[in-house]
């Protein structure tokens, strides 16, 4: 399997192949590798570009269209989107795809096309004989998520590409409001860039002005309500969500999840863990687990026992239907804030 960034050299030195089968759940790298196939290929193709659904069209359709020759371009390049037959787990189609169609393509591909299948799928079925067959055959890109560890390279890669500077602060923001979605960073920094200039830099008062909140930073802002006791703010930030229509049930799932972290960190913390070490074990950003442990300092066990078990009261309540939405979640910020 081939990184994205040596599939990309590849291609910009001139070597495009037959077959590609993009994979992975990182939007950012599949629109990356289209995006730079599409720019080596424009005057080769024109404007001979299809693309494909392969929960709605079977591959044997596409394929008859791959090996048909182009009208008036040298070559013919075309997309196909959700090879489903390539996930663990089946989904139910209205159409029947002819594997062993390419299966056959695959060892005799058209020199005059380039077929690129977009698997945006955090794994395949291994198991198949025509994953293996592919993994021959074609040039498989990885275009799963980033490892934390990878995350402020491609931060300042990024931003590099747009030519400006992020200051610390700025780059923590951008990793913990979209580490797992380097599309959406890209974004935020295009929006960063246009404010700034170019060879301007991004301080912490500009990335926290412009940068797009998450909703798990409006979690956040009401677990620091409920710690400063604060039922204004907690309120004010629960009915700025509602206007954005998030829905009761998960905000619960979402503030579950943060006292779950801090309740996590706080354990850990106590059994004498380092940074590194309670982060293999909680699996998130390390400023997600440093966060949590500022916060953990704050709440007993106890406090955070009974939290979590207003939290699933609550959310009990409103699927049983016994109290509307808005006003249990409510209820719930006053129960936490006067615990």
């Amino acid at each position: 399997m081939s990184d994205i960034n040596k599939a990309i050299q590849a291609i910009q030195s001139g070597k495009v192949d037959s077959v590609y089968l993009l994979h992975g759940t990182e939007y950012y790298f599949i629109e990356q590798f289209k995006n730079k196939l599409l720019e080596t290929l424009k005057h080769d193709v024109d404007e001979d570009i299809t693309t494909y659904d392969l929960q709605e069209v079977a591959i044997q359709e596409v394929l008859t269209d791959v090996e048909t020759l182009p009208f008036f371009n040298e070559k013919k390049l075309i997309f196909a989107n959700e090879p489903v037959f390539l996930k663990t787990k089946q989904d139910k189609l209205t159409v029947t795809h002819d594997l062993k169609s390419l299966e056959q393509y695959l060892n005799d591909p058209a020199p005059y096309s380039i077929l690129v299948l977009v698997a945006p799928y955090e794994k395949l079925d291994e198991r198949k004989k025509l994953t293996k067959l592919l993994k021959k055959e074609a040039v498989v890109v990885n275009c799963n998520s980033i490892k934390d560890a990878a995350l402020r390279k491609w931060i300042q890669h990024i931003a590099g590409n747009y030519r400006i500077k992020l200051n610390e602060a700025a780059c923590l923001r951008l990793e913990v409001e979209f580490h797992s979605n380097l599309y959406m960073m890209e974004k935020e920094i295009e929006k960063l860039a246009l404010f700034v200039g170019e060879g301007g830099e991004v301080t912490q008062e500009i990335a926290e002005n412009l940068i797009s909140t998450s909703l798990n930073n409006n979690a956040l802002q009401l677990v620091d309500a409920v710690l400063t006791k604060n039922l204004h703010e907690a309120i004010k930030i629960y009915k700025d969500l509602e206007k954005m229509k998030e829905d009761p049930i998960g905000l619960i799932a979402l503030l579950a999840y943060q006292f779950r972290i801090i309740f996590q960190v706080k354990l850990l913390r106590k059994k004498g863990y380092p940074n590194q070490r309670i982060q293999s074990e909680v699996k998130v950003h390390p400023y997600v687990i440093k966060l949590a442990s500022e916060r953990s300092t704050q709440f007993s066990e106890k406090m955070l026992t009974n939290i979590m078990n207003e939290l699933t009261n609550t959310d009990t309540t409103i699927k049983r239907g016994k109290m509307e939405k808005g006003m249990a979640f409510e209820l719930l910020l006053y129960k936490l804030i006067a615990r």
